[in-house]
């Protein structure tokens, strides 16, 4: 930048790397994770040379990652991502963005581009790098519980026969209850 050059318009705005707590789960994940390695794994999925350029991959595997986490829809991690500086950063992000990078639709169009494997491809690198962090033992990943228990749904929709039949019964109850002769 030379003596005349006008101000840069970032050069007033605090990084986000500066006032987050590094120590954070989200900024020690950000350092640790292979980031090459999900390009090399992922960008050919993404580059199609049509239509507008494809958005950050570390931002929609982040966004991924962090719906996976938080059990949350495309819509809620998204705007979550807007009010989180952990998440920002966690996605490479320099400074605070206050509007969404991306629309929460498009969750749906990777998830569908990379499959079942490449989300489970993604969640493996996660692991293995809270592993090196120390933030999750190999213990707590080497055993899978799942319940498998189904239970049946109590719910009675107005068009079912059987609701229908318990209404008619009830009014008959009542019209004998209040003397009333129904034909």
């Amino acid at each position: 930048m030379g003596p005349h050059s006008p101000p840069s318009p970032d050069m007033f705005r605090p990084r986000l790397d500066e006032p987050i707590n590094r120590k954070h789960p989200r900024g020690r994940l950000a350092r640790l994770i292979d980031w090459r390695e999900i390009h090399r794994t992922f960008a050919g999925h993404f580059n199609s040379g049509h239509g507008r350029p494809a958005l950050s991959l570390r931002l929609v595997v982040v966004l991924l990652d962090l719906q996976h986490a938080f059990d949350a829809s495309d819509e809620a991690v998204a705007n979550t991502w807007v009010e989180n500086p952990y998440g920002q950063f966690f996605t490479g992000e320099t400074y605070l963005q206050t509007e969404l990078l991306i629309d929460p639709s498009s969750l749906t169009r990777w998830r569908k581009r990379i499959g079942e494997e490449g989300v489970e491809t993604l969640l493996a690198l996660t692991i293995e790098a809270a592993c090196k962090a120390g933030m999750i033992s190999k213990a707590s990943v080497g055993r899978v519980i799942v319940d498998t228990t189904v239970m049946p749904l109590a719910i009675a929709h107005p068009t079912e026969s059987r609701l229908l039949e318990c209404a008619r019964e009830h009014t008959v109850k009542l019209a004998d209850e209040g003397e009333i002769r129904l034909r």
